[in-house]
This record gives structure tokens, sequence and C-alpha cells, in this order.
């Protein structure tokens, strides 16, 4: 008796888990079934938005309902960071999120959210290389001469940054850090009011997006010395990178992703992450990012993760070089 007991007990568990399992199967091939809402935490028209905007239109059409690019620009984009986290998990609003989620936590004493924990990775999407620009007045052709440049003269030159803990203030500190030169920091609010003021002169040298490095380089108002990916740039073919020029195996990138809030179905999670895939792979997508000099990237929500806890250890330490931690 008590084993036709255990036998029905086992053959109702089973049996729930199918109906349960069916009935996730059957919610996730229903799903969207309302438009998606796309957080940027950065203002309309500025880089991240850009592809943000690029990449929406595709996964629209492979969700088959729109992907609404919503801004909420704010302290580094912390404003929309914290916003995700209070949005319900069912996968209708998103972070469209830059590598500030896993720098900010570093820098700032509170951010409102933990990149490890409060967020579902769906997708890693693209990744912006930096270039090292410095002012046209500056007597520097390559990074060894700006190096060279900056050991005469410790402490006296200015190099600008689009706010204290952006990737532009950390990648150029850690290029001063790994040569042991000293230069002064110049924190900007923004990339924008930061490159007129080396254009103008009032800094010597940056590192800044590609994307937005680009239209003053071509114009002549700054000059490139090297751009921060492991390879070449096709939209910059001449300019060196840092790796073959300064620093073996150095690396900085303004990477991009999507994510979700904690908790959200994995059904969802594995459509989402079909739907950056798909947006990724179409023409109009890589057409439009080679442009701007931005690589796709893609994978796995797995590998997003981990990737996220990697960079996570890794910003970490050069935050802590830069002397950059614990902001109010």
């Amino acid at each position: 008796m008590k084993k036709s007991r255990r036998y029905f007990s086992a053959l109702c568990a089973a049996t729930f888990a199918m109906v349960a399992s069916a009935g996730a199967a059957q919610a996730a091939s229903k799903w969207p079934e309302k438009p998606v809402h796309l957080l940027v935490g950065f203002a309309p028209g500025g880089p991240t938005d850009v592809v943000a905007r690029i990449l929406s239109e595709e996964m629209s059409k492979a969700l088959g309902q729109p992907v609404i690019v919503e801004n909420k620009a704010g302290a580094a984009g912390n404003i929309a960071a914290v916003s995700l986290t209070q949005a319900p998990a069912d996968g209708y609003t998103l972070l469209y999120n830059t590598s500030s989620i896993v720098i900010a936590p570093w820098v700032y004493q509170k951010v409102g959210f933990d990149p490890l924990k409060d967020f579902t990775p769906i997708g890693l999407t693209a990744a912006v290389p930096l270039v090292l620009a410095v002012n046209t007045k500056v007597e520097a052709n390559n990074p060894k001469e700006l190096v060279e440049l900056v050991k005469s003269k410790p402490g006296q030159l200015n190099y600008a940054s689009s706010g204290t803990g952006a990737i532009e203030h950390l990648t150029a500190a850690h290029i001063l850090s790994v040569v042991n030169a000293d230069a002064v920091h110049i924190p900007y609010k923004g990339t924008a009011p930061a490159q007129v003021d080396l254009i103008a002169g009032a800094t010597q040298f940056t590192t800044t997006t590609l994307n937005t490095a680009i239209a003053p380089v071509t114009a002549g108002t700054l000059r490139a010395l090297a751009v921060t990916s492991k390879t070449r740039t096709p939209v910059m073919p001449d300019v060196p990178t840092i790796d073959e020029s300064l620093i073996p195996g150095f690396e900085s990138l303004a990477w991009q992703g999507i994510v979700a809030p904690a908790g959200t179905p994995k059904e969802v999670v594995e459509v989402l992450n079909k739907a950056v895939k798909t947006a990724l792979e179409s023409d109009a997508v890589k057409s439009r990012l080679a442009q701007q000099g931005t690589l796709i990237l893609g994978g796995t929500a797995q590998e997003y993760e981990d990737y996220i806890k990697s960079e996570y250890d890794r910003w970490g330490k050069v935050v802590k070089e830069a002397g950059a931690a614990n902001q109010n």
C-alpha cells in the first residue's frame, strides 16, 4: 500500500512538472504581448542612445512588438539602472547598459544597485574603442612621445574626461599608471564640454570614445595617437593600437549590453537573447554600427553574465589605482 502511495505521489509530481513546463513554454511562445521598454541612461542623440535606437528597430521586428527607447539620463547612467531594479521582472522593461554598471559601484558610495545581484543579463551587444587624442598644439605624434612629454613635465599636463570614474577617465588613468607618468585629471559634466576645452587647449589630451572622436579628428581639430582596442579600427586604419605602440596586451572598451530585472523568467530571457542576436546579425545594424567604428559582439545570456563578473573585478582594481573610489 505504501509503495502504491509513493508511486502515485511520484506520478503526480511528474505530471505537475510536465504541465508547468508546458505552461512556461506556451507563455514564452506568446511573449511579448505588448511593447517592450528599453531604458537608456543617457541623453537622446548621445553615442549610447544612437546604438540603442539602431538595435531597438531590428529587435522590434524580431519580437513582433515595438521596442521603445526611454531616456532616463543622469548620474552617469545610474538613474536608469536604479529605475530598472524597481520594474517588474517580466521582460517588458529592460536597460541598455554600458560598462558604467560595473564601474559605478566602485566609484560611488551609494549607487542603489548591485550589478551582480539586481540584474538578469540578456546579452552583450557592442563595444566602442577609445581614442587617445591630443590637442593639435601638443608636441606628440604617437603614444610614446606623449608619455615622454608628460614625464618631462610631471603634474603639469592635464587630461580631460566626461567625469570622475567614467571609462574615459579610468582608461587614461590606467595608461598613466602602467607607464608611471603623472598628469592632472580634469573631469567635466559630459563628453561634449570636455571635447570643447580640449580643442581650445585648456587641456592637453584625453581618451574618448571612437564615435565621438571621429568628427574632430577628421576635421583636424584633434590628433589621434592610438586606439584602445586589440586591433586597429577600419574607421582610423592608420592609427595604431595602445597594444602595439605602448603597452602590450592593453585593451579598454566602452562595452554595452542589455539587462532585465533580477528574476526575469528564463524563457523570456531566451526570447530576448534571440532577438538581440537577430538584430546584431542584420545587415542594417552591421552597416550603421560599422560607420561609427562600433564593434559588434553578441553571445549567450550566460556568457554575458560571466563577462559582467569579470569586468566588475577588473575595473574595481583600476578604480582603486586611479584613486576614484568612494565618491559622494
